[in-house]
């Protein structure tokens, strides 16, 4: 069997790095581009601001139209994969593997196979027919992934996705810069801004440039956040963003180390003790 041994493995601070600092910018351009492209394409469907589906679906049942399937699934899809997106960090952690290029692969190749089913369909997507549920539930899903790693995986990084949350804080923010007497709160409080600045900057460009791009494209125009989720991978790989990290020995090599730290500890501890007695 192998032994698994931890050496503080952690998700990278946000601010550790300039790879860390810009990633929560590209993630909200992947953000803002999917779901401005989704809500125009595919009937209306929100894929990263899940619960405006909520909203589309009440309005929808008060005036007595049909109920789009897409919407009254979303937000289970995205429970069950926020869940599953759970399950595998703690899967990664305990073999002692970071979690943030796997997650971050992982919602590439989710939104590699909303693109390919989206533009699979050719120039037209019934977004109420199998293929555009699916499609829609892909883009719905890589969205989950990625509010989840921003949480597991980029420690203090604000949320790439809920924008009225970080408009929020924002504000405070801003204010407790110009208002706090406390000059470590004034620090804290402008670090925080800067970091919601850059998500929510992101996230609006990144609706700009998808409806823009739809415009211009089509479904094509998925390419675009497709893009950048291999950016943000290429980012997390190339700056080695995975925090610190431990490995996985076999037992004779365990049994090789242990005992030398084992026995340096005995050798230190003894050497102590006659120390103290000689004094």
């Amino acid at each position: 069997m192998f032994e698994r041994v931890t050496s503080n493995l952690g998700p990278p601070l946000v601010d550790e790095s300039l790879a860390a600092k810009l990633l929560p910018g590209v993630l909200s351009l992947i953000a803002g581009s999917t779901d401005v492209i989704s809500f125009l394409g595919l009937g209306g469907l929100f894929t990263a601001h899940i619960t405006g589906n909520l909203v589309i679906l009440a309005a929808h049942v008060v005036a007595g139209g049909e109920a789009p399937l897409a919407l009254m699934i979303s937000v289970p899809i995205f429970i069950v994969v926020l869940a599953l997106t759970r399950f595998l960090a703690a899967g990664l952690e305990w073999m002692c593997v970071a979690s943030l290029r796997p997650l971050l692969l992982l919602q590439f190749l989710l939104l590699a196979g909303f693109l390919a089913l989206c533009v699979g369909a050719g120039s037209r997507l019934d977004s109420n027919a199998a293929r555009g549920i699916v499609a829609g539930m892909l883009g719905v899903s890589a969205m989950a992934v990625q509010n989840a790693l921003v949480q597991i995986s980029l420690k203090g990084a604000p949320s790439t996705a809920v924008m009225t949350t970080n408009v929020t804080r924002f504000v405070m923010d801003l204010g407790e810069v110009l208002l706090g007497h406390s000059p470590g709160d004034v620090t804290n409080a402008s670090r925080r801004a800067r970091r919601s600045e850059l998500a929510i900057v992101g996230f609006v460009v990144g609706c700009g440039l998808g409806a823009g791009c739809l415009a211009l494209a089509g479904l094509w125009s998925l390419a675009l956040p497709t893009g950048l989720g291999l950016v943000a991978l290429v980012m997390a790989a190339a700056a080695k963003l995975d925090g610190a990290h431990g490995h996985l020995l076999i037992p004779g090599l365990a049994a090789e180390t242990r005992p030398e730290r084992s026995d340096s500890h005995r050798a230190s501890a003894s050497e102590t003790a006659s120390n103290a007695g000689r004094a």
